[in-house]
């Protein structure tokens, strides 16, 4: 088998081949949201050149003030300077209201053509509403007449959270008009107020689980709107998609007003970009991630450069790591019993990641993982599941795991042991297959009586044919696993095996990154279950060599002497049956 190991340049994204890009960012001015946001544009344009139907552009995005400034900004610049007016002009003489064409762009209900926006809206914020003071009557314009010959931007939680609001919107824009009505159904208004002519185009800018309930309560007009997302990422493939996202994270900057980032700003900011997004070829677009990262830096010093992110990455990770401290220092403590030296049968240090409600962000850390088999029917118990502790993906795991391990063993009869499978101290929910591989393990070695080395963790999931699937939380898990380990002493032999598909997702921190370079820690990345265990146990599953020695083996022996031993302790009558069973 040739060698999994991975090497130190594996365990972050190759930054040196991009080096070249970083001298470039400012050599030109360039549309840098119509390079990473195309789709998006192509939509806007598209609603401003809408002239019939309902003119409504949906938008998959966040629902924050940013997005909604960004989008609203770029309809502003699509849309130019308007052709003509829109609305009129109300000329109020005592309790006497008319409409007048517009003529002044100064008055408040003519329409300019302008792009608004809102997070949070209220009846008389978009509506406007009617004032009485001292027997003089007064018309205060609302969003909706300030917008009115261009375009609003609003948040679709904002609407149906109050549907009333949206009805009556929906229906202005229908008609082409917005009439004035009262907020109170049992207090009229004291005077007639002339509908005003209205021409406005929709932006609704929403998550998934919003325009699902948008789809479920108005799917005729869902079904009639442009539909476009905000894309969070974008897929880097070569140097002009980085160019172009550094160019974005640029632009972010300045309209935020802060310093133009230094070239040797860039590495680090991409580091942490792909542990944010979790592969090495994929960059966030997010403004306020973004922004985040920035504003910190920029509170380290004059300067957006390595030192100032560094700095900041270092002073953030401190302030949040109490709880993850405390929680391993349980681990130091022998409290959560942790092995990290010598080997054991039938116990593995699987890899996991602890998501507390309200911590700003998920860490790893490893579980024991323990197995033990015994004379049965050839039933796997999985103990998180039977203790109602285990959820639905887990338990699906376990019999995938399950299926493969006994269409490896080729048995004619059941298999005459039982086992159990349990995470030690464990006393919360535990679901998901990522520890499906540790598991398999754990099993094999209980079955082959063969111990499994404690310097080494595992993370993956297997399908019923063996392979190493991928997990998420790769790069919390293995620097969970290190952080043990460092803490009692690196002994050159200890590491992590992860699944050969979960390499495009390592970032890792740069501590880790210089053990491995030094070879104080190792990290194997594998493409098959069988790949695992000789790293583990020492002893090939499968051997080539009939006469070989090999796990797969061990459990076969062991299950034929089983068989032997029951057949010699049955009644002769039985013992006979089960040789004629067998002729």
């Amino acid at each position: 088998m040739t060698s999994s190991r991975l090497s130190w340049q594996d365990l972050q994204p190759n930054i040196t081949e991009y080096a070249s890009v970083f001298s470039r960012i400012a050599e030109e001015e360039t549309d840098s949201l119509a390079a990473v946001q195309p789709r998006l544009l192509n939509a806007l344009a598209r609603l401003q050149q809408q002239r019939e139907g309902f003119p409504l552009l949906l938008v998959c995005s966040q629902e924050n003030v940013d997005y909604l400034a960004l989008i609203a900004h770029r309809m502003a610049r699509i849309a130019g300077e308007p052709a003509q007016l829109s609305g009129g002009h109300y000329h109020i003489i005592a309790d006497n209201v008319t409409l007048q064409p517009p003529g002044d762009a100064s008055h408040p209900f003519t329409g300019t053509g302008k792009v608004l926006y809102a997070d949070w809206i209220e009846n008389d914020q978009l509506f406007g509403c009617v004032r009485l003071h001292r027997d003089r009557l007064q018309l205060e314009p609302g969003l909706i007449h300030r917008a009115n010959g261009g375009t609003l931007v609003l948040s679709l939680r904002t609407l149906q959270a109050q549907p009333l609001l949206w009805l009556r919107l929906k229906r202005a824009i229908q008609l082409g008009r917005l009439e004035w009505l009262s907020p109170d159904e049992r207090r009229p208004l004291p005077v007639s107020i002339p509908p005003l002519p209205l021409t406005l185009k929709l932006v609704l800018c929403g998550d998934r689980d919003a325009l699902a309930a948008f789809q479920e309560s108005d799917p005729e007009l869902h079904e009639l709107a442009t539909y476009t997302e905000f894309e969070e990422n974008l897929q880097i493939v070569d140097e002009d998609d980085l160019l172009a996202w550094c160019r974005w994270a640029q632009d972010v900057a300045q309209q935020a007003n802060l310093p133009a980032p230094q070239a040797d700003f860039w590495p680090p900011l991409l580091r942490e970009a792909v542990r944010y997004t979790g592969d090495q070829e994929v960059l966030p677009l997010c403004p306020r991630w973004l922004l985040r990262q920035m504003r910190e830096a920029a509170l380290q010093g004059d300067a957006l450069s390595e030192a100032t992110l560094l700095s900041a990455f270092e002073e953030r990770n401190w302030r949040e790591a109490f709880l993850a401290e405390r929680m391993r220092d349980e681990i130091l403590l022998n409290q959560i019993l942790i092995e990290t030296e010598g080997e054991v049968v039938g116990q593995i240090n699987g890899l996991s990641v602890v998501e507390f409600p309200g911590h700003p962000r998920p860490w790893g850390e490893p579980s024991r993982i323990t197995c033990v088999v015994h004379p049965g029917d050839g039933e796997f118990n999985d103990v998180e599941r039977k203790a109602e502790l285990g959820g639905n993906i887990h338990a699906k795991g376990m019999m995938i795991m399950q299926a493969y391990l006994i269409a490896e063993l080729e048995l004619d009869q059941q298999l005459p042991f039982s086992a159990s499978l349990v995470f030690e101290q464990s006393y919360s929910e535990v679901d998901g297959d990522s520890a499906s591989l540790a598991e398999l393990c754990a099993l094999i070695s209980a079955l082959a009586n063969q111990p499994v080395n404690q310097q080494i963790a595992v993370t993956g999931s297997v399908d019923q044919f063996g392979n190493a699937q991928p997990v998420g939380g790769l790069n919390e898990k293995i620097e969970g696993f290190f952080t043990i380990c460092n803490e009692r002493e690196l002994t050159g032999e200890q590491g992590v095996i992860i699944p050969a598909a979960n390499k495009r997702h390592l970032s890792l921190s740069q501590e880790v990154v210089d053990a491995v370079e030094q070879g104080r820690f190792h990290i194997w990345a594998i493409d098959r279950a069988d790949e695992a265990l000789p790293l583990l146990t020492g002893v090939v599953w499968r051997s080539d060599d009939d006469n070989g020695d090999s796990l797969l083996r061990r459990i076969q022996d062991r299950i034929t002497q089983f068989n032997q031993q029951e057949a010699s302790h049955r009644p002769w009558p039985l013992r006979w049956l089960n040789w004629f069973n067998q002729r």
